[in-house]
């Protein structure tokens, strides 16, 4: 265990899920207790904290209720006494792929509700506790696919896009409240294949891992410590940025 977070607390939104459970496991094993929120059962996530030593609990949430949010916002400060770090990870990624026009209204308004407006919801719900604590870490987790503009997946995208100009223009606001706000962008991970086909995920393979500098599907290890890092005190003149893992893909444009 290590003590790079001692005495923070997080909370992590989707933490039920393939990176959201290492970005919770890596948050403790630093000395965070994490507050891990679903829309699904988090027990996994928080068993998997408390075998290594660490703090967590679950709290239900749907990232889209506001209520929900503020809920669990009030029930993390009154059992951990604080709320230091926010990691918006939630989001509607694996199954959806299919041309511009097959997509309805209600899945374009569903995807923009969870992927961004939940970012807000979740980042308006703590930041009173930060603000009077004097401090914070809000990280949105944003995507590789809105630098190329990835074809039939348009309002994952365009959401993931949003995530960039919300994450920059929040730290506009935040920084006399000595609250960072940064993105990450993550490139080709296999939570992307979740719903997906097996004919369709060899064809993303073949038409992605060329792109990359480092020719291998990324694991959760080369991702959640840089959410650590972001989180911790050694990034605290680092805001209003977003910054790229995915091995390389974005030096080509994604």
């Amino acid at each position: 265990m290590g003590d790079r977070l001692k005495g923070r607390v997080a909370i992590v939104t989707g933490a039920a899920g393939y990176l959201g459970k290492s970005h919770s496991l890596h948050l403790a094993k630093e000395g965070a207790k994490v507050v891990v929120t679903d829309i699904a059962d988090g027990a996994a996530t928080v068993e998997a904290i408390r075998d290594t030593g660490g703090e967590a609990a679950f709290m239900e949430l749907d990232v889209a209720n506001w209520q929900q949010a503020q809920d669990v916002a009030k029930a993390t400060a009154e059992r951990f006494g604080r709320i230091d770090i926010l990691v918006n990870n939630a989001a509607l990624t694996g199954g959806i792929i299919k041309p511009w026009t097959a997509f309805t209204p209600e899945e374009w308004d569903k995807n923009l509700t969870v992927d961004l407006k939940g970012m807000f919801l979740c980042a308006r719900a703590v930041f009173p506790y930060m603000q009077e604590q004097g401090q914070g870490k809000i990280i949105n987790i944003s995507s590789g696919t809105m630098l190329s503009g990835r074809p039939d997946m348009l309002p994952y995208v365009t959401s993931k896009a949003g995530v960039i100009g919300f994450t920059r223009s929040l730290a506009s606001e935040l920084g006399e409240h000595n609250i960072n706000v940064n993105a990450i962008l993550v490139g080709f991970f296999p939570h992307v294949f979740a719903g997906i086909p097996n004919d369709t995920i060899d064809q993303i393979t073949k038409q992605v891992i060329p792109t990359q500098a480092f020719k291998r599907i990324g694991q959760p290890e080369d991702l959640s410590p840089v959410v650590v890092f972001l989180a911790s005190d050694e990034a605290r003149w680092i805001t209003g940025q977003a910054i790229a893992v995915d091995g390389g893909s974005s030096r080509t444009g994604g």
